[in-house]
């Protein structure tokens, strides 16, 4: 069939406007986005200069330096720290997005401006109040001394509980938020049917809630794992010397030993490992996404 010229001009037209809304986002990511993370991958292939400097030379040598087991054991101890945070901020921000989704609507607002108001503070005047609250002469410890519910101060501060309770506060609305989205969504009849058909709580819990929460959890997880992982100014603060994640390490090879390469590819090894953790993410969701269809 012959395409008129009116009909093609519409259409170049359309593709036109569509490049030109996409134009400056494009650019605006390629220019901040992607031109440093392919110098960062550039940098990690160079080697270090004498007074720390970067020599431009093609070397695996920074690869083969994170083989080294104290790297492991620092990833592996920010994977468990961010893996528990995330964890934690589902078993509290489930049951708080569910109130808030099933709440009315003119009370929703509300709630909603509550879980958003620390983000109208400074992200590092939020982490140095928390340092006053867990020191040993913090608010904590004085209050539970003058209730008679302990002793003697419990060491909190300067360890990878302070660590963990930092980061479930700078990232608990990361997580209320998506679930917010995906519970309000969740049709009532279905849960007033199986109420019906007399389903128990977990019933109606496990097998309508949760799967038809699915997409709002597996967002809010992601977005609490990825920047718990790469956090490095709440486990410097509240952690101290005793708790190192890689956001730290990176920092330090970056800013205190001047090891640029070595930081460069401590960060591509960090970025592979996220994308390969969403991408393994969105194929578990996509194959249970299916067998629901199948079912």
């Amino acid at each position: 069939m012959k395409i008129s010229s009116h009909a093609r001009w519409a259409l170049f037209s359309g593709r036109a406007m569509s490049w030109w809304l996409l134009g400056p986002g494009l650019l605006w990511m390629g220019l901040l986005c992607f031109v440093p993370l392919c110098l960062i991958v550039v940098i990690s292939f160079a080697g270090r200069g004498t007074y720390g400097g970067i020599v431009w030379s093609f070397s695996l040598t920074n690869y083969l330096d994170l083989l080294h087991p104290l790297y492991a054991r620092i990833l592996g101890q920010s994977i468990l720290l961010a893996a528990g945070t995330t964890l934690l901020c589902l078993i509290m921000g489930f049951p708080l997005a569910y109130y808030i989704a099933r709440a009315a609507p003119r009370r929703q607002g509300i709630w909603l401006l509550l879980v958003m108001i620390p983000f109208w503070t400074n992200f590092l005047v939020r982490t140095y109040a928390w340092m006053f609250i867990l020191r040993t002469e913090g608010l904590l410890n004085t209050l539970l001394l003058k209730l008679g519910l302990i002793a003697t101060p419990i060491e909190l501060l300067y360890s990878n509980t302070a660590v963990v309770i930092g980061l479930i506060y700078g990232y608990l609305p990361f997580m209320v938020l998506p679930l917010y989205v995906a519970l309000e969504r969740v049709d009532r009849t279905l849960v007033e049917a199986a109420w019906d058909l007399y389903a128990t709580r977990w019933a109606v819990l496990f097998r309508i809630i949760l799967p038809l929460a699915r997409p709002g959890i597996l967002a809010g997880c992601l977005l609490v794992f990825i920047p718990s992982l790469g956090a490095f100014l709440t486990p410097d603060l509240l952690g101290g010397a005793r708790s190192m994640m890689i956001g730290n390490l990176i920092q330090h090879e970056f800013l205190v030993a001047r090891d640029w390469p070595l930081g460069a590819a401590i960060s591509c090894v960090l970025m592979l490992f996220v994308v390969g953790m969403m991408g393994w993410s969105l194929r578990v969701a996509k194959l249970l996404s299916q067998q629901e269809h199948e079912l």
